[in-house]
């Protein structure tokens, strides 16, 4: 971040150039019409320095003023710089993208994406805030070039690029000792996630995961409720989500259209195994090819088992597996279901976790009210011998069912702090605040949990766990995904 003596050698500069260095001799006899004027016309001109130079209520000082470089402005990209724009002590000083425009016309973000369309947003927003003074960003499509040429010009970096670039581009700006926020699922694999985790911790960097829910006071409420006991000891969860909605694919395309104009094929492909361009895989459906991506457990794990993984400090299971619809080597299944088991310890008994995709559901549980029925699209149920809470997609909504007990129950006081925002929290972590509370220490277990049930569909075993040494006993195939691919000049 641009250091306090910058600001002052900014106003000492000023100052230099001031006549209110000197005082004006007023022993003379008389002033020039001409002396009057000019020195009229230079007090004048300290006067008018906009005020994002010296700061002042609601806008920052360059001293204050957290740089960010975003790497990957396709459609969750250019949400999450709109985001940060918002705040007028963040300045997106660089925007890094593999492709000049992203056609995201069919898909939900209803803004277009890429380096272009990122810059535009970029300059529409200094347009219409000229009081920020902020500058164009610089533009760049490798995001190994941006964080070398514009080491000085950046504090943090948010990665919004696919699941397969997010391990090698956080990494590359933890070294470089950025503060980074990257968005779900944290990483591609296991390995991934917990390299990320250590790196954090050793580089002593502001982190957060894009699992914009963890944030919300939703969240801390059931977190707080279930922690309170209101449920009773808790021995089962259920999450669900839809997706991906159609059928895919089983192989690789055949055909081998021409790279778009203003495409880095090769920098999309970044670590993964080089294969032709094909717009199959991209912008958004990535996340049902292997390589790239883990399908909607992946997809959506993050939001929809944070309640549970945070209230009941989920680690390491023991036991993993799945089974799903016809399953092949390039693509996730149309449904699949998985199953983890986490060992009782201390105060608690152990607990399973069961997720649902594809359009499934789990059993209707006896607790819900006769006229009311589970959440198509997907949600928590949190299981206690008491009770349950049942959330939405995002840990959103959370309640306390059989309704009755919603009713009659009286919450503890908040112990979890509430947040700001999710993008607020990391900001305030780059400058020195306390952590955000979905930090990569915290993102990667969760990561490492959802990431699990993807391995052991692949394998089509049972995986006995071993967490701190990072094994499935019995499972030697397991190691490929465990670790990951890295493509020569593309290692973690």
């Amino acid at each position: 971040m641009n250091l306090p003596a910058r600001m002052d050698a900014t106003r000492k500069s000023v100052a230099d150039r001031s006549p209110l260095r000197k005082p004006l001799n007023t022993r003379r006899p008389g002033v020039s019409r001409r002396r009057f004027l000019r020195t009229t016309l230079t007090l004048t001109a300290v006067s008018v320095v906009p005020r994002w130079i010296l700061g002042g209520p609601g806008l920052a000082p360059p001293s204050n003023r957290l740089n960010v470089a975003i790497i990957g402005a396709g459609g969750q990209g250019i949400t999450n710089l709109k985001e940060l724009l918002k705040h007028p002590d963040v300045a997106v000083s660089a925007i890094c993208d593999v492709a000049e425009f992203w056609d995201n016309s069919h898909l939900y973000y209803r803004h277009n994406g890429g380096r272009g369309p990122a810059k535009q947003a970029v300059a529409e927003h200094i347009k219409q805030n000229p009081d920020l003074g902020r500058r164009d960003p610089a533009v760049y499509f490798d995001f190994r070039t941006m964080l070398e040429q514009a080491q000085r010009d950046i504090d943090a970096v948010l990665v919004a690029a696919p699941n397969h670039i997010h391990a090698v581009a956080c990494a590359a700006a933890m070294r470089a000792g950025k503060g980074v926020y990257c968005e779900k699922p944290l990483t591609h694999s296991i390995y991934e996630a917990r390299q990320l985790a250590r790196l954090a911790l050793e580089m002593k960097v502001a982190t957060q995961m894009g699992n914009q829910g963890h944030s919300t006071d939703d969240i801390r409420r059931a977190v707080e409720w279930i922690r309170a006991g209101a449920i009773g000891p808790v021995r089962q969860v259920h999450a669900w989500a839809s997706g991906p909605n159609r059928p895919l694919p089983t192989a690789r395309p055949a055909d081998t259209p021409p790279e778009p104009d203003g495409l880095s094929w090769d920098l999309w492909i970044g670590p993964a195994k080089l294969r032709p361009y094909h717009p199959a895989y991209t912008p958004l459906m990535f996340h049902y090819w292997w390589d790239f991506g883990s399908g909607t457990l992946g997809n959506f794990g993050c939001h929809t088992l944070d309640t549970a993984v945070w209230a009941l400090d989920l680690e390491h299971p023991i036991l993993v597996e799945a089974s799903s619809t016809a399953l092949n080597e390039e693509t996730t299944p149309l449904a699949a279901t998985y199953h983890w088991v986490f060992p009782g310890r201390s105060g608690r008994d152990r607990i399973e976790v069961f997720w649902y995709d594809g359009g499934l559901r789990p059993p209707r549980p006896a607790c819900l009210e006769p006229d009311e029925d589970l959440p198509a699209g997907g949600g928590s149920l949190i299981v206690g011998d008491a009770g349950a809470v049942l959330s939405g997609v995002w840990s959103g909504s959370p309640r306390i069912i059989p309704e009755e007990k919603m009713l009659q129950y009286q919450p503890p006081p908040p112990t979890i702090p509430r947040s700001k925002g999710h993008h607020r929290d990391w900001i305030e972590a780059c400058k020195g605040g306390p952590p955000a509370s979905a930090n990569f220490d915290f993102a990667a277990r969760l990561t490492e949990i959802v990431l699990l049930g993807s391995v052991a569909l692949r394998t089509g075993k049972t995986l006995h766990w071993n967490g701190p040494s990072m094994t499935a006993s019995h499972a030697p195939e397991a190691e490929p995904f465990i670790h990951g691919h890295f493509r020569k000049g593309w290692e973690l």
